[in-house]
């Protein structure tokens, strides 16, 4: 089998492009499925082609990994994510995710160390002791159905269970389930009207009229009101013995090396804002399509519990260390997350000019490195639209290209949480592994709806017994 390289090799002195008034006309049906139309665009005309985002923005989408590195590490300063990311401080604030330049190198700096194996060692604890609960509830309900099966949306229970999680990593506490099931619609209802308002910019004036974005914005003061709460309880608590091992803690303890202070409340609820946002959602979507996967292939499944059963783990959760010697398990995550990116796509904006393999690349381009197109390439994956975990394993050929893998982005701006999540998704399958069986409810693979992150479009049936 031959080395995959990158189908854009050669020189890109002309870059395809899709006439305006075509993606005009299609601009409704690229609101509607956006991977669809970009799937077919790319197909028809090359791994990097220029179009107009709603038929009005001249926007270049690749699947190109060569410039997707390009842009994302050895140029990287030459770029910075574009107002498409921006735009939601309007509603989400200035957080990690959001925020840009010298600001945000600040606070990568401040919040990196409260991701490190340490302090993820123990939240270790708080993810496996949310999994069990949630596993014990499923378990209850199971005994309680007609002949011991159970049909679950089970995007509905991995948003509750990671919801779940990042509450009690975040605030040391659990969320009642009002206000987490809250929290959860108001992110999800800010999520839809954003994403709305960047494909179809042409009703923007009608959502004015409509009051839309002050509704919407009212929606972003009642998060952050929620989580203020949060914040303030913890200040004005008597001080534990030992303090809190949590993300809140390590916000609140964290200060500056300049100035030796800490962040003050509008910059915690950013960054606390931002944290319940990737923290559940990315979580939430890869484990429901990392079941759904696994419900289509029991093969799988039953060799992630013969693994864990070979090292000894039946019986017991596995300790932060003991995971690394789980290898299939991690396969397992990381081809759900090849197949279902939960970052589809990334934005940048070039800041001056540029080049790439002849391309000239004018300050002020925009582009969306598409990574669902990148993850499913046909030139870079064989098969590429097969679940094959062992793809990932040690020494497997071909290799996998440089930059052809970015679930959780590349170069400096890689997720800061990409460790606590796949710890998270590796603790959470271990768990439902050990005590339940998934099978589809229908033969068609289900919709996606792409986000910020990739959802499942509805909900993601699946038939629950016990294992």
């Amino acid at each position: 089998m031959s080395v995959p390289t990158s189908p854009s090799a050669p020189e890109l002195t002309t870059l395809p492009k899709v006439p305006r008034w075509r993606t005009l006309l299609g601009s409704l049906a690229m609101a509607r499925e956006p991977i669809r139309n970009l799937d077919r665009a790319l197909s028809n005309h090359g791994d990097t082609v220029g179009l107009h985002l709603g038929g009005v923005r001249p926007c270049i989408v690749t699947r190109d990994p060569a410039l997707a590195q390009h842009i994302l590490q050895k140029n990287h300063r030459r770029y910075l994510k574009s107002d498409l990311t921006h735009g939601l401080i309007r509603y989400l604030g200035r957080g990690l995710l959001t925020n840009e330049g010298a600001d945000w190198l600040r606070q990568r700096r401040l919040i990196q160390p409260g991701f490190h194996k340490q302090r993820l060692t123990a939240l270790t604890r708080l993810m496996q002791a949310a999994a069990e609960e949630w596993s014990a509830d499923l378990r209850a309900r199971l005994q309680a159905a007609p002949q011991s099966m159970l049909t679950v949306d089970i995007h509905a229970e991995m948003t509750r269970v990671a919801f779940h999680i990042i509450a009690q990593a975040t605030f040391g506490t659990s969320m009642a389930d009002a206000e987490r099931n809250r929290l959860s619609d108001i992110l999800t209802r800010i999520q839809a009207f954003y994403v709305r308002t960047i494909r179809q910019p042409y009703l923007r004036p009608w959502f004015m009229a409509r009051g839309a974005y002050k509704k919407h914005e009212a929606l972003s003061q009642e998060l952050r009101e929620l989580v203020r709460g949060y914040i303030r309880w913890r200040q004005n608590t008597a001080p534990e013995s030992p303090a809190p091992d949590d993300l809140l803690q390590m916000l609140l303890d964290a200060r500056y090396e300049d100035t030796g202070e800490g962040m003050s409340e509008e910059q915690l609820l950013d960054e606390a804002n931002i944290l319940l946002l990737a923290g559940h959602e990315t979580s939430a979507n890869a484990l429901s399509w990392l079941f759904y996967l696994l419900a289509q292939h029991p093969q799988a499944a039953q060799r992630v519990r013969q693994e864990r059963a070979a090292a000894g783990l039946a019986q017991r959760p596995p300790e932060f260390a003991e995971l690394p010697q789980l290898t299939y398990a991690q396969q397992v995550v990381q081809e759900t997350m090849r197949l279902y990116p939960p970052a589809w796509i990334l934005d940048r904006v070039a800041l001056e000019d540029d080049e790439f393999r002849g391309l000239p690349i004018p300050k002020g381009t925009l582009f969306s490195i598409y990574i669902y197109g990148i993850h499913r390439h046909p030139g870079l994956w064989p098969e590429p639209d097969a679940f094959r975990p062992e793809r990932f394993a040690s020494g497997q050929e071909p290799p996998i290209p440089a930059y052809a893998y970015l679930p959780f982005g590349g170069g400096p701006r890689l997720c800061v949480g990409n460790h606590f999540a796949l710890t998270e998704i590796q603790l959470v399958l271990l768990e439902a592994l050990r005590h339940f069986d998934f099978q589809p409810t229908a033969p068609d693979a289900p919709g996606t709806d792409p986000l910020v992150t990739l959802r499942p479009k509805g909900p993601l049936w699946l038939q629950v017994t016990s294992a």
